[in-house]
């Protein structure tokens, strides 16, 4: 018993440090990417974005690399800094409104290389149908979804002086998905008693489902009262549906990047942030709500 005990204290002891270093890594780097957001330096935003965009692609690829899957990835990182740049430079000057083309072509251009990679390749078997597929998904998962968070930044139109508006949507996405977050791992963390996928993961319950839920709702609700202003687009409805919303995406994609990491064997996609773990751990959830928040904006409130 007192063993058991102990062991108890310990994990207790173990759980509030790894939930203080994960809360302040998150504030301290959230922060300084919100203050570049809005300091009007689009190109310190557009490089602040590609790092950690590219680190979470590099860490895909090694996690295949870890199971022994196969992947060309100097090929997909190369193709990443091509989207990115190219991706930019066309919302910034054209608005992502009329990205259509721009999108197909980008998904043609990543077809083509990673078969045009796969010509001077070695054939076994279904290799090279593996080596593409990962390739090609891990640019889809990781860097296309995340490439949404841009397309909000410009979705919005500019003020007469030419500065942006729609950082304050990217300031409201970050702060309610990064609340589902924490409404999860607090609620779980305390009461949650109820595996939700255990095949997937062993510690996601459904109380920390809805404490995600009520956490990015109460969050989504909070903010449209704080800055009504800069949130012009959003009514008491559009917050609550958004917030439900965005807090359900928020443990989807959290979920979706445990299935990665279960498949492929890994705790962590890495080590780059204390109490986090690697960068697509820190960006997993936001591949979710990023896309769900624009396609709303364009769909359902019709910004453009």
């Amino acid at each position: 018993m007192a063993v058991t005990l102990e062991q108890t204290r310990t994990n207790a002891v173990t759980s509030r440090s790894a939930f203080i270093l994960r809360f302040v890594s998150t504030i301290a780097l959230w922060s300084v990417a919100l203050l570049i957001v809005f300091s009007g330096y689009e190109i310190l935003f557009w490089l602040l974005i590609s790092v950690f965009g590219l680190i979470g692609l590099l860490e895909f690829y090694r996690m295949l690399d870890h199971k022994g899957l196969p992947n060309f990835k100097i090929t997909g990182m190369l193709c990443g800094v091509v989207m990115l740049a190219g991706s930019f430079y066309y919302f910034s000057k054209i608005g992502p409104t009329g990205s259509y083309d721009f999108e197909v072509a980008v998904l043609l251009f990543f077809l083509l290389t990673v078969f045009g990679r796969q010509m001077f390749a070695r054939l076994r078997h279904d290799e090279p149908l593996q080596t593409m597929a990962y390739t090609l998904f891990g640019l889809l998962y990781v860097l296309w979804l995340y490439n949404f968070i841009t397309k909000i930044v410009y979705l919005t139109p500019r003020l007469s002086s030419g500065q942006l508006t729609g950082q304050f949507y990217v300031l409201y996405l970050v702060a309610v998905t990064k609340f589902a977050d924490m409404g999860a791992y607090l609620t779980g963390s305390a009461i949650g008693r109820h595996l939700m996928v255990p095949h997937i993961s062993g510690k996601k319950t459904w109380e920390g489902f809805f404490g995600a839920i009520v956490f990015a709702l109460l969050c989504s609700l909070a903010l449209f009262k704080l800055m009504p202003g800069h949130l012009p687009a959003l009514t008491w409805a559009h917050a609550t549906v958004l917030g439900l919303l965005l807090g359900f995406a928020a443990v989807l994609g959290d979920l979706a990047e445990s299935i990665i990491k279960r498949s492929t064997d890994v705790k962590d996609s890495g080590n780059l942030l204390p109490g986090i773990g690697g960068a697509l751990d820190l960006l997993d959830s936001l591949l979710f709500t990023a896309p769900l928040l624009f396609f709303y904006l364009r769909l359902v409130i019709r910004i453009s």
